[in-house]
């Protein structure tokens, strides 16, 4: 069986952008979130490079592998999007604390 890192490297869609590649972002997020969306929005209108898994569209057995790793490693609810950096987690759409997380 893979691992959830391996597990999520094969899963992860990457998004091309000029600035971010050091920060490593990965975003969970639903296909349907409106808040999803806009985060996404965030990291494109940033031009930042990001890579995102849609845990809605994914196979059920993936997603608890995926779920259950972010729980443990992160210690906190799962709630969308869920992003991830080099500097830390935010739980849901807030654009101050990914500002806070992603200035250079």
């Amino acid at each position: 069986m893979m691992s959830a890192e391996n597990l999520i490297d094969n899963l992860a869609k990457e998004v091309e952008g000029e600035k971010g590649s050091e920060e490593n972002i990965l975003l969970f997020t639903l296909s349907t979130c409106m808040w999803c969306k806009k985060c996404k929005r965030f990291l494109n209108d940033r031009n930042l490079k990001y890579r995102y898994i849609e845990v809605d569209k994914i196979d059920r057995k993936d997603k608890s592998i995926i779920l259950d790793y972010l729980k443990s490693k992160y210690d906190s609810r799962i709630s969308y999007p869920f992003l991830v950096c080099e500097k830390g987690h935010v739980v849901g759409y807030n654009p101050n604390k990914y500002e806070e997380l992603l200035e250079s």
